[in-house]
């Protein structure tokens, strides 16, 4: 951007969000082609901004986080049309030992029930979507400031009332704030994809001890338990954090092995990257790059193998797929979803079909081959 204010091809640049929040005086000095730089809160401002550059005036705006989004802030929707996200809350309040999130977004703050059922009104007024996504840092926290108890059962519930999207995805949740309520909301509304994002981070006592997740092993081991037993057809979505300081190879034997025991649907692996001004950024025992990168291929091989037999799971099967996009290489191919994949993050249904399928329909599909991490089929007759 800096290159083409340069040449003349655009004449300012605002800078808005998580980084400038953070970094707004590095950001001044490394780039000072920036004319205006607003933080996360500030979003609202960007007009305001503008007119003030055609004035010649800067405006910046650096300010604590404390607002929220509303339904009276107009979205510009970037996400295809059959699809899109909605923020329930802003901010954290766990305290992760290696997460700078709450220094850059505040403490939690939970979006009143009422806005977010407008929004969602709102952004479908014209037509339902095949898919919306709940998400926030931490979606389960949902509540606990605004109504003194954990409130993300009755929340979905009432989104699940309004019959404004056939597939609602749940993401972002934390082990230690997973209620049996929640878990009989997900079993029983049928619109609630049966995909639970649970990022578990480690399993050795200590290293979670460590990392300040507020959950043992018995607990994650008990959690994950009671879900499968309650929705047989659940997939389990996990992230984890290889290479944290204090890690040792014995540490790090025991989440590859619960991995592997455990066989996560999904699954995402972060080598841990220290963060200026967190309290593992000053840990002892920091991890060697090499051996957190051979530990992360370790992770990502065996969950491989555990995705291969996943899939094949599928095989012969019929299931029912929401359809994305055209593949632009292939003729009379399709891109698409079951229920047990996030966009984006998860994999892919390549569908065959002789006719032509619209995104944001949902086709039935015989799969006929499978993939490391993605399935393939033709639509049904």
């Amino acid at each position: 951007a800096a290159e083409l204010k340069k040449r003349g091809d655009i004449s300012a640049i605002i800078v808005c969000g998580c980084l400038s929040q953070r970094y707004s005086a590095t950001l001044r000095r490394q780039i000072p082609e920036i004319d205006s730089i607003l933080g996360i809160d500030a979003y609202g401002h960007i007009l305001e901004a503008i007119e003030e550059l055609a004035n010649k005036r800067r405006l910046d705006l650096i300010n604590p986080p404390r607002s929220l989004h509303t339904d009276k802030d107009k979205r510009l929707r970037v996400t295809p049309a059959h699809y899109t996200y909605i923020k329930i809350a802003e901010g954290c309040r766990n305290r992760c030992s290696y997460c700078a999130i709450y220094k850059i977004r505040g403490d939690f703050r939970s979006r009143p029930k009422e806005s977010i059922l407008s929004e969602i009104r709102d952004l479908t007024r014209k037509k339902p979507v095949s898919e919306l996504s709940i998400i926030a840092q931490d979606s389960t926290s949902y509540g606990i400031d605004n109504y003194g108890r954990l409130s993300l059962p009755e929340l979905l519930r009432d989104i699940c009332s309004l019959k404004r999207a056939r597939w609602i995805r749940l993401l972002y949740t934390h082990p230690r704030h997973f209620t049996k309520q929640l878990i009989s909301v997900i079993t029983e509304e049928p619109s609630i994809c049966k995909y639970i994002d649970l990022p578990i981070q480690h399993i050795n006592d200590r290293i979670l001890s460590s990392m300040n997740r507020g959950v043992s092993r018995r607990q994650i081991e008990s959690l994950i338990t009671r879900i499968r037993k309650s929705i047989p057809s659940v997939a389990l979505r996990t992230s984890v954090i290889v290479g944290f300081p204090g890690e040792t190879d014995k540490d790090f034997d025991e989440l590859l092995r619960f991995i592997k025991q455990t066989r996560f649907e999904r699954l995402g692996a972060f080598i841990y990257s220290r963060e200026e001004k967190t309290p593992a950024y000053s840990f002892d025992g920091q991890v060697p790059d090499r051996i957190k990168r051979e530990r992360f291929d370790a992770i990502m091989q065996a969950q491989q193998e555990v995705s291969v037999r996943v899939n094949s799971g599928f095989m012969n099967k019929r299931m029912e797929v929401l359809v994305d996009e055209r593949d632009k290489t292939q003729k009379g191919i399709y891109l698409g979803r079951t229920q047990y994949d996030a966009p984006e993050v998860d994999g892919q249904v390549y569908i065959h079909s002789g006719g032509i399928l619209k995104p944001g329909a949902f086709v039935k599909v015989d799969i006929t081959d499978t993939l490391e991490y993605d399935l393939v089929g033709a639509v049904a007759k």
